[in-house]
């Protein structure tokens, strides 16, 4: 079973998949960032409703899929070399911002304009960057408020499991310290949905992540090597900081990005980028020009 929201009658719905439709839930359940905070009473009741056959329904081919999150409360929680591979991949790569290999998680954040949903465009302005690179990922939705939350409490803490193309431009992330949140917070480049699948109905730790450009496989491998499990990063994040329902937090990509390899390869317009994680669906973009820098006169590209 998978949760999305979509666009029905000109309206944001969330729906549930049952066989080949989109079961739309009633507008009095909210958003999906209501669904959640219901907890596990909302979840079974949306799942019941699913089975109703008198419930508005729609193909799932007919279907126009948005980002399942359309509310956030903050910034979108992302994790830094997650996988060792890609740790390794990158020494002497980083234009001197190399440092040794963490020994605990690597959290950064990117704003939330930064979403779009599973089909949409990617923006792409050569203006900002030269260096437009990949990123497949997991993403964890926070299913309930806390703090401090112990390792051996931290499952009970997830909702549910998607995907997300961290798009980062690694010029400017290279321009600004080495802190990545200027480099990955370009609006309308990361691709997130393209639903969510409930945590009960997930193995996070057996999901095999792949990003395709242009039909060639860049990335592919295992969830299973994350260099830090989802319950430590879920430990670590809400350490003395509180965690909300709702809360969004990329998981880190394997080995294969473009600003790796020899030679380097980067995103260009009219790319077609797709994300895909076994269970949990993909996501379908293309990079498509659009004046981002307006009147500034700063230029990292060309």
């Amino acid at each position: 079973m998978a949760f999305a929201t979509l666009q029905y009658n000109g309206e944001k719905r969330i729906a549930v998949r049952h066989d080949d439709d989109w079961v739309i839930l009633p507008a009095s359940m909210g958003d999906m960032v209501a669904l959640i905070e219901g907890g596990k009473d909302a979840l079974a009741r949306a799942r019941r409703y699913a089975a109703s056959p008198d419930a508005p329904r729609v193909a799932v081919g007919e279907a126009r899929l948005l980002a399942p999150i359309q509310r956030f409360s903050r910034d979108v929680l992302c994790t830094g070399w997650n996988y060792w591979d890609h740790f390794e991949e990158g020494k002497g790569k980083r234009e001197g911002q190399d440092v040794p290999a963490p020994t605990a998680p690597t959290f950064f954040t990117k704003g939330p304009d930064t979403v779009i949903g599973p089909v949409d465009d990617i923006a792409y302005d050569a203006s900002l960057s030269a260096k437009w690179d990949y990123e497949a990922e997991m993403v964890v939705i926070i299913g309930k408020t806390g703090r401090s939350i112990p390792v051996e409490d931290a499952m009970a803490y997830v909702w549910g499991y998607c995907l997300a193309n961290d798009i980062s431009q690694r010029d400017l992330q290279r321009r600004h310290g080495g802190q990545w949140l200027k480099g990955k917070s370009i609006d309308a480049t990361m691709p997130l949905g393209p639903w969510i699948v409930p945590a009960d109905e997930v193995d996070p730790a057996n999901v095999q992540l792949e990003c395709v450009v242009n039909g060639t496989v860049l990335q592919s491998a295992s969830t299973r090597l994350m260099a830090f499990s989802i319950p430590e990063l879920i430990a670590e994040l809400s350490f003395g900081m509180t965690l909300r329902a709702g809360d969004v937090l990329l998981t880190g990509t394997p080995s294969g990005i473009g600003n790796a390899r020899e030679p380097q390869v980067f995103l260009h317009e009219g790319d077609e980028v797709i994300v895909r994680g076994s269970g949990l669906g993909e996501l379908r973009n293309r990079m498509t020009s659009v004046d981002l820098h307006g009147k500034s006169g700063i230029r990292i590209g060309v």
